[in-house]
């Protein structure tokens, strides 16, 4: 009895299964034209960010008083940019190196003069209004290798999302155009897939200008973002 019953409790519990599974909607087909649109959306932003290369690169007869030399100069440099509040997660070494200087005479061999070392600091500037005031006092430090600037978006996911949905806007105009010109209607959309997010950073969009003797300018002008879509579309 006992086996009987632990059968017919399988039995029953197996049949809500086995009717869910039948409940399985197909997917409804497609009995109009289908459309395949490709759309991007863009829209432009003032840069809020710019990085920027700042070295110092010193020369001396022995390598180990270039180094020394370096790391002096350098250490004036980063203590500038903390003053200038810059925080020590927005500063990062990017390079350091030395290389022997030599003399070169035709037919003779060459002439080992000293040594030059260099260092490098990648430099995060969350305020692009005050980077060419601090570039000059980084320079009055000792920095004198400057490379950038590179300028884009801190933040770009909200920018991102008006290009998401004005690609999709452009994507049902063109397929309500198409419909027009066919002497159709879009009925519904069939699916939509994101082909890619175009955020232009970092990029050398600006330059740095020299407005007078006493201070560097930079100007940011605007940067594009742009999101593509392919959308497909029924016509009826």
């Amino acid at each position: 009895m006992i086996r009987s019953l632990t059968c017919a409790s399988l039995l029953a519990l197996s049949v809500p299964f086995a009717a869910v599974q039948a409940q399985t909607v197909p997917a409804r087909e497609i009995s109009g034209t289908r459309l395949d649109i490709s759309a991007t959306g863009e829209v432009s932003r003032v840069p809020d960010i710019a990085r920027i290369g700042a070295g110092v690169v010193t020369q001396a007869k022995g390598a180990t008083e270039a180094l020394a030399q370096n790391a002096q100069q350098m250490s004036r440099v980063i203590a500038a940019l903390k003053r200038a509040g810059i925080a020590e997660r927005d500063i990062q070494t990017s390079s350091i190196s030395l290389n022997p200087e030599y003399r070169y005479v035709d037919n003779q061999q060459p002439v080992l003069t000293g040594y030059r070392a260099s260092n490098e600091v990648s430099i995060r500037f969350r305020d692009i209004a005050e980077t060419g005031s601090i570039l000059d006092a980084l320079v009055a430090q000792g920095a004198n290798q400057i490379n950038g600037p590179m300028l884009g978006i801190d933040k770009p996911e909200q920018a991102l999302d008006e290009a998401r949905k004005l690609a999709l806007t452009n994507a049902r105009a063109r397929a309500e155009l198409y419909a027009r010109a066919l002497g159709k209607k879009v009925t519904r959309i069939l699916s939509i897939s994101e082909s890619g997010a175009a955020i232009p950073y970092p990029m050398p969009m600006a330059r740095m200008q020299v407005a007078d003797a006493a201070e560097t300018k930079i100007a940011p002008g605007e940067q594009t973002l742009s999101v593509s879509v392919s959308v497909s579309f029924e016509l009826d």
